[in-house]
């Protein structure tokens, strides 16, 4: 008896695999030669047939893949932000496990501080591209006020979870508290101090941490521990 027709499904099956991993790897040169320039070219100045020479494939791939630049620049932010194209929030990161699992109110500020560290390292310099990008383009200035809006969402975020520890600080009402963290964890302070003003990682995060604390916490809170 003839089973060589059971081998055809695996077949099939490996041969998907293979094609879905090619595609995967395409998204991913197309979207970090995209990055790439966006950041040293600036936005406007990059064409898909730059990003596409840039990955090493064919203008038709790239726009393939993404079906437009704008399309192609919140996936460079969303990848830039993640770390990865894997669809998890960011929320629901390992590295952001140090804000959910804080004990005290310093402590998820200071795991917070570490979560806009790391971030600025990989966002900063394409948020300002965006920035610059959305004062002549329309479809860019969306996504920047969509950019905004994020931060602030997480700012609540953020603010809601130090509320459930203790009281914020004195004077100061919830939604002076998420302008507060909403200003700071802007990655243009990463961009000046770390980028432009040679700042290490940990002096940055130190600071913004003391920052945060200071705009948010009760007098008392702001020295409490951060473990």
């Amino acid at each position: 008896m003839d089973d060589s027709s059971g081998d055809a499904k695996p077949k099939r099956a490996y041969r998907s695999a293979l094609r879905e991993e090619s595609a995967r790897r395409t998204r991913q040169a197309v979207v970090a030669a995209a990055g790439e320039l966006f950041v040293s070219r600036g936005y406007g100045a990059t064409s898909l047939a730059d990003i596409a020479a840039r990955a090493g494939v064919a203008r038709p791939t790239a726009f393939a893949a993404f079906g437009s630049k704008p399309a192609l620049l919140r996936q460079v932010l969303d990848e830039a932000l993640a770390g990865d194209d894997e669809p998890v929030p960011v929320a629901e990161r390992p590295w952001f496990r140090p804000v959910w699992e804080a004990g005290t109110q310093a402590g998820v500020l200071a795991g917070y501080a570490g979560v806009c560290t790391l971030i600025g390292g990989r966002a900063a310099q394409i948020f300002e591209a965006v920035r610059r990008a959305a004062d002549d383009n329309g479809e860019v200035a969306q996504v920047w006020e969509t950019l905004l809006r994020n931060r602030r969402r997480g700012a609540v975020m953020v603010v809601e979870r130090v509320r459930s520890l203790g009281p914020l600080r004195q004077g100061s009402d919830v939604e002076r508290a998420v302008d507060v963290v909403w200003f700071l964890n802007d990655p243009a302070h990463y961009d000046a101090l770390v980028t432009r003003c040679g700042w290490s990682e940990g002096d940055f995060r130190e600071w913004l941490s003391g920052q945060l604390a200071r705009g948010v916490l009760t007098g008392a809170g702001s020295r409490g521990s951060a473990t």
